[in-house]
């Protein structure tokens, strides 16, 4: 089997970082239509912890050479990952999402979770190697 990390240029050739991305796309364009009263609080917060979990892997990706910094930065994006989720129960509980919506974004997001739980669970391939 061939590892990602033999193709990958930067941590936004990762599929993770590409399927994170689109999510925080696609909620982004939903909350749109969200209440102005919202634009402080649910709004905002689910579009920065959506787009947290990407700049959080870009942050991992540049220290992949330190493993300890790499799993960091990751268990960030991970956390940032799992406030989406919690955003998504409240924008569904709050009619802002449809069902159909709330369950399609939650099974990505839930997707994302599991990519990210691998990474944490073997980082060894994604990780620089040193020289010696």
């Amino acid at each position: 089997m061939k590892r990602e990390t033999e193709q990958i240029k930067s941590a936004k050739d990762l599929r993770v970082y590409k399927r994170a991305y689109a999510l925080a796309m696609e909620i982004f364009e939903l909350s749109k239509n969200w209440p102005s009263e919202e634009k402080f609080s649910l709004t905002d917060q689910i579009r920065r912890s959506s787009r947290s979990v990407c700049t959080n892997l870009r942050e991992a990706w540049s220290k992949r050479r330190y493993e300890a910094h790499f799993i960091s930065k990751l268990t960030d994006s991970d956390g940032e990952n799992s406030e989406t989720d919690t955003w998504l129960d409240f924008a569904l509980d709050c009619k802002y999402l449809e069902s159909a919506d709330h369950k399609r974004l939650s099974k990505e997001n839930r997707k994302i979770g599991s990519m990210l739980g691998s990474m944490l669970n073997n980082p060894q391939p994604f990780l620089t190697r040193r020289l010696t």
